[in-house]
């Protein structure tokens, strides 16, 4: 077990756990907290020394992704017990959100999924050159900005409504930045963007679905590029997310969306890389947590690299 004290409800966790070891006859499982230097890297290394049967992730998007980082192409398996603010992975991959007894049955008795994991390499405006991993989205723009800019006690004491501040902001300002990208090492392209969205998940919070051809486990990555140019283009960019979100469940929606023109402020791209530089320095956020400004990207999946443990269909 690797888990993130802040958010884990540990002794509902020892409860559970304790019953499915007797259950099933299993050792005493290990567990190993995360710290905040380094989000739970230390603990998934010691936790993958023991060589476990699966190693159950307790924490948000963040725990998942520094644990991730350690086991994707070791064949280890995780499982998910959600415990932050967004959970996006888990809600993606239809993990109970509130459900730590159920979390941890798929742990013990669950099937392994192969899934893709992404990789960033970003480099500052110093020429620092870093590589990070994330399971759900990268993000440039409001969104990172978001990130940078909404502190964790907000976060945790008003969960999605922390954000609504800097997100009214950033549209009122819409201050479009430029970038030349491409993908796949294709052509080289030159746009204007008021946000940049690399995602290996297609959802947030709220079941909005950004990037309806998003797959986890398709060997691609999705770019969406908006580009409104003003707040007219803010309110289609809105009405079409709501749409996509609406089409799962409707099929008149679907059918309606499937003959609508695409919109010019919003762009979506596929690939399995998308390489981007900045004029100037640009936030950059992994699965929802900042990471500093930079100038340039290379973002890239590494396909099937994870295994997760989900319940058994």
């Amino acid at each position: 077990m690797v888990y993130n004290p802040t958010k884990a409800p540990l002794q509902r966790l020892r409860t559970a756990v304790a019953e499915h070891e007797r259950r099933r006859g299993w050792r005493p499982t290990r567990w190993y907290e995360t710290a905040g230097d380094d989000a739970g890297r230390a603990a998934a290394r010691r936790a993958a020394d023991g060589d476990p049967e699966v190693v159950i992730v307790a924490g948000g998007d963040g725990t998942v992704r520094a644990v991730a980082d350690v086991l994707r192409e070791t064949g280890m398996p995780i499982a998910l017990v959600p415990s932050g603010t967004g959970n996006l992975l888990a809600r993606f991959l239809g993990t109970p959100l509130n459900d730590v007894s159920a979390s941890v049955s798929a742990a013990f008795t669950g099937v392994d999924r192969a899934v893709d994991v992404g990789v960033a390499e970003i480099e500052d405006e110093e020429g620092v050159r870093r590589t990070h991993v994330f399971m759900v989205m990268a993000g440039i723009g409001l969104d990172a900005q978001m990130a940078h800019d909404t502190s964790a006690i907000a976060k945790k004491h008003l969960g999605w409504l922390a954000y609504v501040t800097p997100i009214a902001r950033s549209i009122i300002a819409n201050r479009l930045f430029h970038l030349v990208y491409r993908v796949d090492g294709g052509r080289t392209r030159s746009t204007r963007a008021h946000t940049v969205i690399v995602g290996n998940c297609g959802t947030l919070t709220g079941n909005m679905l950004l990037i309806p051809a998003a797959v986890i486990d398709d060997g691609l990555l999705d770019v969406v590029l908006m580009r409104p140019a003003g707040p007219f283009g803010w309110a289609k960019i809105g009405t079409r997310f709501t749409l996509q979100s609406a089409a799962r469940r409707s099929r008149i929606t679907r059918r309606w969306l499937s003959r609508s023109p695409d919109l010019h402020s919003l762009a979506y791209v596929q690939g399995r890389r998308f390489d981007a530089r900045f004029d100037t320095p640009h936030a950059v956020e992994l699965d929802g947590d900042p990471f500093g400004h930079i100038v340039r990207a290379r973002i890239s999946v590494r396909p099937g690299a994870l295994r997760i443990r989900g319940a058994a269909t």
